[in-house]
Order: structure tokens, then C-alpha cells, then sequence
């Protein structure tokens, strides 16, 4: 069986291909140089194909940052360092996960695979739209509907594996799989030999996962940034 895996070299991602991989997928992974200011982390995708076995791993280049709009495709824009804040936060990339999936679609569509997995995560996350389960079935729906293999009757499934688990079960559940987080970079402003600000929303989230699960918090820190 084939699937395509959407790989951005973060935790979530990095379990969501455990999981695919625990389940007897071949694993096609899709990563997006979008012109993220976080560029380590498509060397931490890299380093995570190749770790748990991926099949082939393909980066394509698509310049979001042209459009703006996010603190992590526009330089003018600060990443917010004082803790989550109601609603969407700045580091939200307008639709990036539908471009994102859209992609995996297309490729998904020519390997004749009726599965994409993606990891998205709707209850430690910073409150993005495009991670939401609505939005998600939507997005199949539309799939199925868009696609010459679903209007032949060849339904696309679209995965979501961490969807309800707090970011403490997904740990549990990578180490459990045997991800060895050293080769993940979840920071949003990560340096470039990926080391974490330790500040940012998906820092926080990150380092409390840890705290929360009982395990040793692997992330290499940047020399300036206080320890947590």
C-alpha cells in the first residue's frame, strides 16, 4: 500500500509517519520549501525520512513568502514570544495546508494511492483554522469529488492520526514507534543548524508535551535562549 505523508520535519509530523509506517504504508513523503524563515526544518525532514524508512521523500519549492501575510513567510513580521493569545495567531500561513494537501493529492493521484496522512492536531496547537476536523473532511470531500480516481470510484482516504491527542500522547505514541525526536525541528524561528528559540508558541507546545509525558525534552537550544 502506498500513501503520501506530509513532512515538515516537526514532532507531529515525524508520529504521523510512524504511524503510517506501523500501519504497513509505503511511505511517500511531501515536503514544502514555502519560504519558511524556519528553513531547518526541511533538513529535519530529511534526516526523519530516512530514519523511519520512507519509501521516497520529495521537497517541492512554492514561495508563499511572495504573498506574506505570517510572521514565518514575512520578515517584517515578529514571531510572538509572550505565550499563546486568543484567537489565530500571526504565525497562521494563509492556506497553507490546502495547498500543502493539495499537492499531496496530485501526487497521491498519480502513484494510483488512496491515502494521504497528514498531522494535524486540534488540541495543543495554536488555534489554525486549517487543523480543524471540519476542515478536514471537507477537504476529502471536495478530494473525491475533484479527482478522476474518485469519480472512478477509487475514494481517497485522508488520515489524521493525532487529531485528538494532546501533545504528550503524541510523544508517547512516537516513542512507542521509535522516533527519535533528535531529528525533529518544531521551533519557528529555529537557527540554522535547527537549534529552537525556546519561546515561540510551537516551543512551548513543544516543551511541555515533554514535561507532560514524563520524558526528556531532546530539542537542542539556541546559546542565548535561557533553558527551560
Amino acid at each position: 500500500m502506498k500513501a503520501v505523508i506530509l513532512l515538515s520535519g516537526g514532532l507531529d509530523s515525524a508520529t504521523c509517519l510512524a504511524v503510517a509506517r506501523r500501519q504497513g504504508f509505503a511511505a511517500y513523503c511531501l515536503s514544502l520549501d514555502y519560504g519558511q524563515r524556519h528553513r531547518a526544518e526541511l533538513e529535519a525532514a530529511r534526516r526523519v525520512a530516512a530514519a523511519l524508512g520512507a519509501t521516497e521523500h520529495r521537497t517541492l519549492q512554492l514561495d508563499l513568502a511572495q504573498f506574506g501575510g505570517s510572521a514565518l513567510t514575512d520578515a517584517r513580521l515578529e514571531v510572538p514570544v509572550s505565550g499563546t493569545q486568543p484567537g489565530i495567531p500571526v504565525t497562521y500561513v494563509p492556506a497553507r495546508n490546502t495547498i500543502m494537501l493539495a499537492l499531496a493529492l496530485a501526487w497521491a493521484e498519480t502513484l494510483a494511492s488512496r491515502d494521504i496522512f497528514v498531522g494535524v492536531n486540534a488540541v495543543d496547537y495554536s488555534g489554525y483554522p486549517d487543523c480543524r476536523p471540519e476542515y478536514i473532511a471537507a477537504f476529502a470531500a471536495m478530494a473525491n469529488l475533484a479527482t478522476k480516481a474518485g469519480v472512478e470510484g477509487a475514494k481517497l482516504s485522508l488520515h489524521t492520526p493525532l487529531m485528538t491527542l494532546s501533545k504528550a500522547d503524541i510523544i508517547r505514541l512516537g516513542q512507542k514507534l521509535g522516533v527519535d525526536y533528535r531529528h525533529t525541528v518544531s521551533c519557528y524561528q529555529a537557527d540554522a543548524q535547527g537549534r529552537a528559540c525556546g519561546q515561540c508558541d510551537s516551543c512551548r507546545l513543544r516543551r511541555d508535551g515533554f514535561a507532560s509525558a514524563g520524558l526528556p525534552d531532546p530539542t537542542r537550544y539556541q546559546e542565548t535562549t535561557a533553558q527551560p
